[in-house]
């Protein structure tokens, strides 16, 4: 039996116009973090929200703050995301000419470091560097858009990066995003995922569907 996955919502899929009752709707409907997607149109494809917007949303959060920051060069905003309230900070290799540089600042100033691998990245390049990561990410699409398609070729690199953290003893979360439903959710967990992010497949309903959304992503 498979430990039970943090579940961590992709405000990405939300209603924009009523963020804060989204937060608080899908907290008491069972979510273990809030995901916050941050594109810069110039890194990947898309403009999504800054610091400010993560400011404003963090009275409303209960549970932890999860940011992915999709921007390039990533180093000169660290500072701003966590002190708007993000107690996770995520990067991609790509976003800057240091990755383990910008980990160790990233927990210097308050908060807990990841990495994210994009369907192209190797998982080889974290390494020699394990033990300044708190948490994987791979993305199971191409990072930009919510709502596309599961990529099957990626549960093989979440296997590996499985062995990878197994192998270093440490207890680093192992979290997959894109094209997460209740079907793909069981595959990434057997293959060794301990958290999931969803947008489509949590906020599809409305408000009243969430619990029971949430639920089907658990398993």
């Amino acid at each position: 039996m498979s430990p039970r996955p943090i579940i961590a919502p992709s405000l990405l899929a939300a209603d924009f116009a009523r963020l804060g009752e989204e937060v608080r709707a899908v907290q008491a409907a069972g979510a273990d973090w809030l995901h916050v997607d941050v594109m810069d149109g110039h890194f990947v494809p898309n403009i999504t929200l800054g610091p400010d917007i993560v400011k404003a949303l963090k009275p409303h959060a209960t549970v932890p703050m999860d940011v992915h920051l999709m921007i390039a060069p990533v180093d000169p905003y660290l500072e701003a995301f966590v002190e708007a309230g993000a107690d996770i900070v995520s990067v991609h290799p790509e976003s800057g000419p240091h990755l383990n540089r910008t980990l160790k600042r990233i927990r210097q100033l308050g908060a807990r470091a990841g990495v994210v691998f994009n369907p192209s990245t190797s998982p080889s390049v974290i390494e020699w560097m394990m033990d300044e990561v708190d948490l994987i990410l791979v993305m199971s699409i191409n990072p930009g858009f919510g709502g596309q398609t599961f990529m099957h070729s990626q549960l093989a690199k979440i296997e590996a990066l499985r062995r990878m953290i197994d192998a270093s003893g440490r207890d680093i979360v192992l979290e997959v995003d894109g094209g997460v439903t209740p079907e793909t959710a069981r595959l990434c967990v057997d293959a060794g995922a301990t958290a999931l992010v969803a947008g489509t497949a949590v906020f599809r309903g409305g408000p009243e569907a969430y619990a029971a959304n949430i639920a089907a992503l658990r398993g």
